[in-house]
């Protein structure tokens, strides 16, 4: 009798609503990490400042770095990461943003094809 495989990979779905309180300050932050970015070549920095210029939930997707929840948890190493940002229409009030117990346990996780937020979100994320 054989054991069936149990696969090693996990999806971990984390969503989190932000308010913006200072749009200034937060571009201000993300065009300050494009500048001392070296690893990013200088068209891609050019585009990126324009990006964030534009878009305050752009600028967010510089700054989170979601990899990072996740870079001193014992026993695991990150396979695969990437995340974006959207602007949203936001009631506290509203059920669908209502987190309860249905909402945890719903869905089997069929069909999932690796860690993936899709959308845009900082190029490169991992």
């Amino acid at each position: 009798m054989s054991t069936p495989e149990t696969s090693r990979y996990v999806r971990l779905h984390v969503e989190l609503v932000l308010e913006i309180t200072d749009p200034e300050e937060l571009t201000a932050a993300a065009l300050t990490l494009i500048a001392t970015d070296d690893s990013m070549p200088e068209e891609e920095r050019t585009h990126a400042r324009s990006t964030v210029r534009e878009d305050e939930a752009e600028a967010l997707a510089y700054l989170v770095e979601p990899p990072e929840l996740v870079g001193d948890v014992p026993g695991v190493e990150l396979a695969q990461a990437s995340w974006s940002s959207e602007r949203i229409d936001y009631d506290p009030e509203a059920v669908e943003w209502d987190v309860d117990e249905e909402d945890l346990t719903d869905g089997d996780n069929e069909g999932d094809e690796g860690v993936d937020g899709g959308g845009t979100g900082r190029p490169g994320g991992l």
